[in-house]
């Protein structure tokens, strides 16, 4: 019985770390706890004064941006008995503040999903973590080592490349691969860019508003300058990240064993001289990066969320100065909105630094953990453990690349007042 469990060590610690994380997660209420505090807003007809919510904002006075004066509401008092009395009510123009705690988050759309998918991300990562530290030996194969519940996990979480690839891309796939799995990976291109194009799109208006881009000068729909420091090194650090698998950017950093990069684009052996890194620390240096650039966007999840609410308070905000007797209607039903699916959003902004994550920590797993005899009668069909290894480094570089481009693009479009927050 002992030797067993010594023989099966490994998968027995990663059970036992999933379950642990599990618990805890459920015990605690981790997924929640990570909005705790977030700011949200509401009409006064949707939540009574009496739950004590305070009143966040009130419409300007007639002389100023400043709250309606006494001598200001007998004024209006005085116009709405007139003969030009209108429908609109300040009253009504009111909007509260709360902070979400876990009673609202409950009550949100696809919070089952999200405590879910929040729980299995990071035990996918740890238990990832915890199998390079465990360093399998040659003779155990791939359930005695373990690997599997990581690779279960991360397919679980996933769930919810020609040729002229490799002259622009630094990518260099060690087998070359046809047929089922060059569709298969293709595919999976496909697939990442059109999930991505959502988030990276709200994540984009989400930048434009927290970095006051509006010029609004609104201090409760802006942050503050550390946050506002963080949304800039997000978006500054995602694009560096994906141009450092770009060919002639690459062979920059890149010194040969002459001392200089020679490249098929010319230019680049210019560039670099002698100095740069040598080709194996300047593929480490990259997944370093890769793993910086996923946590920063981690970091960078609540002022993101946090500027998605206030994305309704500034149509609002535009809808009540639009005209003299203005309509709501529009804003209100997007606060609604904004509110009902907070965790949604949540999942969208998550999903990209998780995947990064977990395609990084796959491409770091050895091809001893799976022995050689492991699946004897799957050697023919499945791929060799290095083009899975390279695979998997390319996706994590590819969803940061569609991250940056999709960001940067809508990002210019409103640069150029193509598009427009409302």
């Amino acid at each position: 019985m002992l030797e067993l469990v010594l023989l099966y060590k490994n998968p027995l610690l990663q059970i036992s770390l999933t379950l642990i994380i599990g618990f805890t997660f459920a015990l605690f209420k981790v997924p929640l706890l990570f909005l705790y505090g977030l700011q949200t807003y509401i009409h006064p007809d949707s939540q009574p004064q009496s739950n004590g919510a305070r009143a966040a904002i009130r419409r300007p006075g007639v002389d100023g941006y400043q709250p309606l004066s006494a001598k200001t509401a007998a004024e209006l008092k005085k116009r709405n008995k007139s003969k030009d009395k209108s429908d609109f009510d300040e009253n009504n123009a009111q909007i509260f503040r709360i902070r979400l705690n876990q009673d609202h988050l409950q009550s949100r759309l696809f919070i089952d999903q999200y405590c879910v998918a929040f729980t299995l991300s990071f035990a996918a990562i740890l238990s990832l973590l915890l199998h390079n530290f465990l360093q399998p030996q040659n003779n155990r194969g791939f359930f005695a080592n373990g690997v599997f519940l990581p690779f279960a996990l991360s397919i679980l979480r996933l769930l919810f490349v020609p040729e002229g690839v490799s002259l622009v891309l630094e990518f260099r796939f060690g087998v070359p691969f046809d047929g089922f799995w060059r569709v298969f990976v293709a595919a999976l291109m496909g697939c990442l860019a059109g999930f991505l194009f959502i988030p990276a799109s709200r994540s984009a208006r989400c930048f434009w508003i927290g970095t006051d881009q509006i010029r609004c000068n609104l201090s409760m729909m802006t942050c503050g300058w550390f946050t506002r420091a963080i949304l800039y090194a997000n978006q500054a650090f995602v694009i560096f990240v994906a141009l450092l698998w770009i060919t002639p950017l690459a062979e920059v950093f890149v010194n040969k064993r002459d001392g200089v990069a020679k490249s098929a684009f010319g230019n680049a052996e210019k560039l670099v001289g002698n100095v740069g890194f040598l080709a194996s620390d300047f593929d480490r240096f990259r997944q370093w990066c890769l793993l910086g650039s996923s946590l920063l966007q981690i970091v960078a999840l609540r002022p993101n969320i946090q500027m998605y609410l206030n994305e309704a308070l500034l149509s609002w905000y535009q809808r009540l100065h639009a005209s003299k007797v203005p309509d709501l209607d529009y804003s209100r039903a997007k606060m609604f909105l904004h509110n009902h699916y907070l965790c949604l959003v949540v999942l969208q902004f998550l999903a990209p630094p998780v995947l990064v994550l977990l395609f990084l920590a796959l491409s770091q797993v050895d091809g001893v953990s799976f022995g050689n005899r492991s699946f004897p009668l799957l050697s023919g069909l499945l791929p060799s453990f290095a083009l899975f290894k390279e695979v998997a480094l390319f996706l994590a570089w590819w969803v940061t690349f569609l991250w940056a481009l999709f960001s940067s693009a809508i990002l210019l479009l409103h640069r150029h007042c193509v598009l427009y927050v409302s």
